[in-house]
């Protein structure tokens, strides 16, 4: 795999929008319903690294990926908890690089001490049009385990999706 793994930077905002538009449009891999403009993902961004890393996976200039933490949840007792989430270009996915970005996310995460992560993963008992398993299979590869399951929580395409909790430990808790 020859690509470099960075942080993301505020002129990204074009290319990892165009790179969600297509999963927000054609799949229930997320549930949102319209896709957010360069402006919008260029505030996200900026949300997210303020805590969290946010990274790109880019190969001669081109950006192909990105992955990114956010809080597990809000309040102070869950700060050593993160959510990941990656989305890799369609043409560049089965090539490795959603493992490089989670390996260099996950790397910088535990420099942070995070001790685990929790992916809320969409999902449904059988694939169809919209959503395979295929995200489920990913996050086994690299290493998370089932939590639980959600039925029926997300609405997208006149059909009810389903979400999939799965986890990763970091790191040792201490005290």
């Amino acid at each position: 795999m020859d690509c470099t793994i960075r942080p993301a930077r505020e002129e990204d905002a074009a290319a990892l929008a165009a790179i969600y538009a297509p999963y927000v449009r054609e799949t229930a891999v997320t549930f949102e319903y319209e896709p957010p403009e360069a402006g919008e993902f260029r505030r996200r961004m900026a949300a997210i690294q303020a805590r969290y890393p946010y990274l790109v996976a880019e190969r001669k200039g081109e950006v192909l990926g990105y992955a990114y933490a956010t809080p597990f949840h809000d309040r102070a007792a869950f700060a050593w908890v993160a959510e990941p989430s990656i989305y890799l270009r369609r043409d560049a996915r089965g090539q490795g690089l959603g493992t490089a970005l989670y390996a260099r996310l996950e790397a910088l995460l535990r420099e942070q001490g995070v001790v685990s992560l929790c992916a809320l993963i969409a999902d449904a008992p059988e694939e169809d049009a919209y959503l395979t398993h295929a995200s489920v299979r990913f996050h086994a590869r690299q290493g998370y385990r089932s939590l639980g399951r959600y039925p029926g929580c997300g609405y997208k395409f006149g059909r009810w999706y389903d979400l999939v909790w799965m986890g990763k430990e970091l790191g040792e808790r201490g005290c």
